[in-house]
């Protein structure tokens, strides 16, 4: 018989570190967090309450879980313990060690951590690494440890046994509860994405998908700059030391490395993957393109096959991670939008077919034989491309409660 862990360990207490407690003393699933800081806080115990009781994307704490009429969800501050209660749920709040070998996860029975730095992501370094390794946080005393982005391993360096990328409502039955420690939540970016191609997928199979690209228009994050400064050594990026407040900033995303690890189909077709960063706090925009080849005696792939798709997916969906409008949208209208992985905005879904002409001559494979046999070496292929526009709470919505109901699936497989 499984017995429940109670106790939920997050190190970091940035977006998604916050955004996660927030999460969690909601859903009250663990009796205890223990939140490690890993360094001092402003002047007293008190501005780390005064951080995470209020947030400018999402509100007061109280509102947030409560509605409007709320009153006070933190009691019980005791700055000695380091110890506050949030809506009935107790946290601990660690300051001392930042390496993930030395934080006191043991004696706080943290069995289960998520880690939300982004700072450890090399699952294949031992946990006495120099800087630090995600695998120092098992040394320390947890039993299964969450990242919440991708992986990051090194150029021909194999992902380790115990470690896999999981997408919840994707491929989260790939994570095998005797056989991984080590489990990457992907990215808001990827968990979006392979939400809106995976009904395609399913419906016209692999085999008629041509090619593939996608183009995030992303929210600000934590890691850009208000305003224009000075690259750090070996930065080979400029762009990013550019204000984020008065920019629209290229940059780039391992959506498409990352979707093949939960989509591994994909790996058969070219997929690029672009991002741009706007000026805004949160809310997300996928416009996606594939290519489908059309087949004779079937129905032609036109808009409303693509929606009727995602709507037959999204009412299929009983988790909610996948949604379907045909309400016309802006981006704050999906801040908040619950648990939605991806949101399919249908009145913006478009399809254009056309021909494509092919000289038989340059097809891979094709014998010199047969090729002799053919009188016109010319042929064309008839071709749809389609544009599907999804949203995505980046933060919360979106993200967060989804690696919240990763957290929570890993937990009751704990024995």
């Amino acid at each position: 018989m499984n017995t429940k862990v109670s106790t939920l360990g997050i190190n970091g207490l940035g977006r998604i570190g916050k955004l996660s407690l927030w999460h969690h003393a909601g859903r009250k699933y663990f009796d205890k967090i223990v939140v490690n800081i890993g360094r001092d806080v402003g002047t007293s115990f008190s501005d780390i309450v005064h951080y995470l009781e209020r947030d400018t994307t999402y509100g007061r704490l109280d509102s947030f879980l409560n509605g409007y009429q709320s009153g006070p969800v933190i009691t019980e501050v005791d700055e000695a313990s380091r110890t506050l209660n949030i809506n009935g749920v107790m946290v601990k709040i660690l300051q001392k060690d930042r390496n993930p070998k030395d934080i006191e996860w043991a004696d706080n029975d943290a069995r289960i951590v998520v880690d939300t730095t982004g700072q450890f992501l090399d699952p294949s370094l031992d946990a006495d690494a120099p800087k630090g390794s995600i695998r120092g946080h098992m040394e320390a005393g947890a039993q299964k440890v969450v990242a919440s982005a991708p992986f990051k391993l090194k150029e021909g360096v194999p992902m380790p046994e115990d470690a896999v990328t999981t997408v919840m409502g994707i491929n989260d039955a790939d994570y095998d509860p005797l056989r991984h420690d080590i489990i990457s939540n992907a990215s808001c970016t990827t968990t979006c994405l392979s939400h809106m191609i995976k009904p395609l997928i399913d419906y016209f199979g692999i085999e008629r998908v041509l090619s593939a690209s996608m183009a995030t228009v992303h929210a600000a994050t934590g890691s850009q700059k208000v305003l224009d400064s000075l690259p750090k050594t070996g930065a080979k990026d400029l762009r990013k030391n550019r204000s984020i407040m008065n920019n629209i900033i290229l940059t780039t995303t391992g959506a498409a490395k990352a979707l093949q690890l939960v989509i591994p189909e994909m790996s058969k077709i070219g997929f690029i993957a672009e991002s741009v960063r706007i000026p805004t706090a949160t809310g997300s925009l996928i416009i996606l393109v594939m290519n489908f080849q059309e087949e004779l005696n079937k129905k032609p792939i036109r808009r409303d096959m693509i929606n009727s798709i995602y709507e037959e997916a999204a009412k299929a969906n009983s988790n909610g991670y996948l949604m379907y409008t045909d309400t016309q949208n802006v981006s704050s209208d999906i801040i908040g939008t619950p648990r939605a992985a991806a949101v399919i905005e249908g009145h913006e879904t478009h399809t254009r077919t056309g021909v494509i002409n092919i000289n038989l001559e340059h097809l891979r494979g094709l014998d010199k034989a047969v090729l002799e046999q053919i009188k016109d070496h010319m042929t064309s292929l008839q071709v749809t491309q389609a544009v599907i526009y999804g949203w995505y709470d980046n933060e919360m919505a979106s993200y967060v409660n989804m690696l919240g109901d990763r957290i929570v699936s890993i937990a009751e497989a704990m024995h």
